[in-house]
């Protein structure tokens, strides 16, 4: 098991994550299908799947993130293999897709899927980082599908849910590795009647059981997190809407996955965001989130700041942490662990949520690659239409390096979203790593 502590040297060198929060994954690597636990040390631990090919979904090994603030992030790498040098599946090589967790009497149980007829398989560890090992099939009774949630009642007893169109679910036994096939129950909730397309993740506030999912009711994609609600683990459940969706996170977006955590008081939602123009590269993501009083959660919005407070101004504002693109811009990576806001276009507008502007500031910078035409970037408060504070002429270039390009500005004092809009010729190109207001 590697153990990388990425972030002590990221906030020494640049601050990166004491504001931003979003994407929660780091630089470079692309964490999706979000699970959240909190265990009994009080820390945050985030199970997911790991992508590394815009040609296929996840991989063949499983990260853990955990975070004992919400502010900075640990990352625990290769704590679980279906293959290569810490194999752990010994009856195949399949890849990995989205896994769960859970702790019981001592012991944390990886419960993982595959495609194929060895969709469900779970291992073990005594730490919540792993190393999982000696991973064995679940049987299912022939209802081989993926995406594995386990929750925990408040009497203890332990229930599976998985599936796609429609969600299964059944009672584990008390040794954790088998599931009781005597109460399997489909179709607790359903495409037709609930939007629900895969990814489901069951917990339970003031005895009503939420049971969140990948929502297929907008656009015709699930692009949304939903949920539905019931009285009981195994239904009826009622279905209640969306608590976040993500599209407009990447030109070719396609799917959502995620879950609901309580975390020292306060709710999250935990979902992820595509990358690459792709359906996949999908990185993790947070927000907060608040319930009424009938139970109902409040759809939560996009944001580049997450679960901290607003982006400071006068810090320096990575180009990926954009929470909405509209045209042709999309983030990808340029090395191993730097990401970019790369093919904006004429007419492209990009917005992060939200900034705090002090009374004092007077200029913008940003480092950039202009491209051959150059092109012209205004920058607006709050809404696209509104009139621009600032604009940045970008010079042509004839090289493919990276410059730093300034401008003067109007004062912005307050907590605003702030819109980019790109403009140029046709076929002009631009790429933005990062940006920064100052006196």
């Amino acid at each position: 098991m590697k153990k990388t502590q990425f972030i002590l040297i990221l906030l020494l060198a640049t601050n990166l994550f004491i504001a931003a929060q979003n994407p929660i994954s780091p630089p470079g690597l692309y964490i999706a299908d979000p699970s959240a636990h909190v265990w009994a040390d009080g820390r945050l631990y985030i199970y997911g799947s790991n992508d590394e090919s815009k040609t296929y979904f996840c991989s063949y090994i499983h990260h853990v993130l955990s975070t004992s603030d919400l502010k900075t992030w640990e990352l625990t790498k290769d704590v679980f293999s279906s293959k290569g040098q810490n194999d752990q599946v010994p009856y195949n090589d399949n890849i990995l897709y989205a896994p769960d967790c859970m702790y019981k009497n001592g012991t944390y149980y990886m419960y993982f899927c595959q495609p194929g007829n060895d969709a469900e398989g779970v291992a073990t560890s005594k730490s919540p980082l792993g190393p999982f090992v000696n991973g064995k099939k679940l049987y299912t009774k022939g209802i081989n599908e993926i995406d594995p949630c386990v929750f925990k009642d408040t009497d203890g007893q332990m229930y599976y849910i998985w599936g796609q169109f429609s969600a299964k679910i059944a009672k584990l036994k008390p040794n954790m590795t088998e599931i009781d096939t005597t109460t399997i129950k489909d179709n607790i909730i359903t495409e037709k009647e609930h939007f629900f397309h895969e990814g489901p993740f069951m917990t339970k506030r003031n005895g009503v059981y939420y049971l969140v999912y990948s929502h297929m009711g907008r656009l015709n994609s699930p692009s949304c997190i939903g949920y539905a609600t019931s009285k009981s683990p195994f239904g009826p459940f009622k279905y209640r809407g969306v608590i976040v969706d993500n599209n407009h996170c990447d030109p070719n977006n396609w799917n959502n996955h995620g879950s609901i955590v309580e975390f020292k008081g306060k709710w999250y939602v935990l979902y992820h965001r595509a990358t690459h123009n792709s359906y996949i590269m999908r990185k993790a993501c947070i927000e907060p989130i608040t319930f009424n009083e009938d139970g109902s959660i409040n759809e939560a919005e996009m944001t580049s700041q997450g679960a901290a407070g607003p982006l400071s101004a006068t810090s320096k504002i990575e180009a990926e942490w954009a929470c909405l693109l509209f045209g042709n811009s999309f983030v990808s990576a340029f090395s191993s662990n730097e990401e970019q806001l790369t093919n904006l276009k004429d007419g492209d507008r990009v917005v992060y949520k939200y900034i705090d502007f002090p009374s004092t500031i007077t200029k913008i910078e940003l480092r950039l690659k202009p491209g051959k035409k150059g092109g012209k970037i205004q920058l607006t408060l709050d809404q696209t239409w509104h009139p621009s504070f600032a604009t940045i002429d970008v010079p042509p270039s004839n090289t493919d390096g990276w410059v730093n390009v300034q401008a003067n500005m109007k004062p912005t004092p307050g907590v605003h979203g702030l819109w980019l809009k790109f403009s140029g010729e046709p076929d002009a190109v631009i790429d933005i790593d990062w940006f920064r207001f100052s006196n």
